[in-house]
């Protein structure tokens, strides 16, 4: 791995994680599936925009459009909806560390489902991580987290997980921005939907709703995908879900220093076994390739 994967490895995880803390931010005064189709409408005329200056094509090849769709319902609409629901009772680090474990249950899935083989490492990863993510839910359930609101996360993360595992190998074919931006597409129109349909739109024009819905539109939506699919095509998927380790750490970090989130011994305690779980499943996974 080059240091220019290492650095695009380390951006991606800063802005993914710094996503759920602007969420946090943008549901106080606006209703959350109705913010998350604009910003998403918004990402997309920008991406599409951009990629036609660029000169790629919406032409995509048959599995771009397969992993278009897919993402665009799985992560943009399922992951990231359920998840911008969640935050308005869970504090934006627990929903970061739900949403961190995707790599653990990709590993287990394609354990279990796939039969691919895990390596001992791998094996003591994935009890590690469990293990970290109870110590922090049965710290959270006993000061009275909104057990609702962690369901709606949990099953964000099922969503991302079925997806990533669905589209293995389909991100090749280049034009990576534009698949970006209609997967942004798709994921508006869903939610568009979705907001009509079960929630009353409300918007309370703010300072800190407008910096927080332009950073994420533009940042965690718009660059930290293109970066992600940038890095998948540099190094494969296996290498590129390692730094998939740093989000717990990252998310918990700027939750605490944006939003003053308070941590017990437990939470941190939790989250970096959680980090180092991630990091064992996906060495040896990478590992396990290379052999």
């Amino acid at each position: 791995m080059d240091m220019r994967a290492i650095l695009m490895g380390l951006a991606f995880a800063f802005m993914w994680s710094s996503a759920f803390t602007s969420a946090r931010i943008i549901v106080a005064d606006a209703s959350p599936l109705f913010s998350l189709a604009a910003r998403f409408l918004i990402s997309g005329l920008i991406g599409v925009t951009i990629a036609r200056l660029m000169g790629q094509s919406w032409r995509l090849t048959p599995k771009q459009w397969y992993a278009t769709i897919l993402f665009g319902i799985c992560q943009n609409a399922l992951y990231l909806g359920l998840n911008f629901v969640a935050m308005q009772t869970v504090e934006a680090s627990l929903a970061a560390i739900i949403a961190s474990t995707m790599p653990l249950l990709v590993a287990l899935a394609s354990w279990l489902i796939f039969r691919e083989s895990l390596r001992p490492l791998g094996v003591i990863g994935l009890l590690a991580g469990v293990g970290g993510v109870w110590l922090i839910m049965s710290s959270r359930i006993s000061a009275g987290v909104d057990l609702h609101g962690v369901l709606l996360c949990g099953i964000g993360v099922l969503a991302l997980t079925f997806a990533t595992l669905a589209v293995r190998g389909a991100t090749s074919g280049g034009n990576f921005l534009m698949v970006v931006g209609l997967q942004m597409f798709v994921g508006a129109a869903v939610l568009f939907l979705a907001a009509l349909a079960f929630e009353d739109i409300r918007v309370n024009p703010t300072w800190p709703l407008a910096l927080a819905f332009a950073y994420t539109t533009l940042v965690p939506g718009l660059a930290a995908t293109f970066i992600w699919f940038l890095l998948l095509d540099r190094i494969g998927a296996t290498r590129a879900a390692t730094f998939h380790f740093l989000n717990p750490v990252f998310g918990v970090a700027i939750a605490s220093a944006l939003l003053g989130e308070s941590l017990g011994p437990r939470d941190v305690v939790g989250v970096l076994i959680v980090t180092a779980g991630i990091f064992a499943v996906q060495l040896s996974r990478q590992r396990r390739r290379q052999a």
